[in-house]
């Protein structure tokens, strides 16, 4: 039986880690102050990590993934 590698597992974990430390950074943040403004750039600078780091790639990945099939 051939093994196949699958690093799907590993975006899911990368995911998680950067949510994790996103709220842990809004947390901080929000420690005994009104800083609306802070927790949009963090929660915004997220979100666009979230994309370029998880999604690009296994947007990519999938893609090549489906023009072998």
């Amino acid at each position: 039986m051939e093994k196949r590698k699958s690093n799907i597992g590993w975006y899911i974990i990368g995911s998680a880690l950067i949510w994790g430390l996103t709220m842990i950074g809004c947390a901080m943040a929000l420690k005994g102050t009104d800083a609306y403004q802070s927790i949009q750039l963090i929660l915004g600078g997220g979100a666009a990590v979230h994309l370029i780091i998880i999604w690009g790639p296994l947007a990519v990945m999938t893609g090549k993934k489906h023009k072998e099939n």
